[in-house]
């Protein structure tokens, strides 16, 4: 039995999920985003290149696909919080608002700098990162908070 019997007549009650610290939180975050990035860009890869799926539709396929993994391991191992579909939605717009944010952020990086590989990577981790940290505090303060 995983819960404890509490004095009101034997209802069981669940135990809070112990809750995890900031540093452990970040760590976690990174860890699944990066897993998630994994899925997103190999399945992105297996459905165009594979399958002769077109690039928008395999994109967007594998983009859900990467969104849910993300969602589903940050919710129960990153947060700790109980599925929802409301969160789920909350995850799909919040991902949806600062993929518009990271695109917008590096067009307007990439036309400031240089042109060349370099300054285009260097957009590219100033926007990703931007988004990451966006994602992360949202998550944490609104999203998944702990009750």
């Amino acid at each position: 039995m995983d819960g404890s019997r509490d004095d009101t007549g034997g209802v069981e009650v669940q135990p809070r999920p112990t809750e995890v610290g900031l540093r452990t939180q970040i760590v976690r975050f990174v860890l699944t985003g990066g897993l998630s990035a994994v899925v997103d860009q190999g399945l992105n890869l297996l459905l165009h290149f594979v399958f002769g799926l077109g690039t928008t539709p395999a994109k967007a396929l594998s983009f859900i696909a990467g969104t849910t993994v993300a969602y589903l391991i940050n919710r129960r191992w990153t947060f700790a919080a109980e599925p929802s579909r409301a969160r789920f939605a909350a995850v799909v717009a919040l991902y949806a608002t600062t993929f518009a944010v990271q695109v917008f952020l590096y067009k307007v990086l990439y036309e400031a700098f240089d042109d060349g590989v370099w300054w285009s990577t260097v957009a590219f981790v100033i926007a990703q990162g931007t988004a990451t940290v966006i994602n992360f505090v949202v998550q944490r303060a609104v999203i998944f908070r702990m009750r």
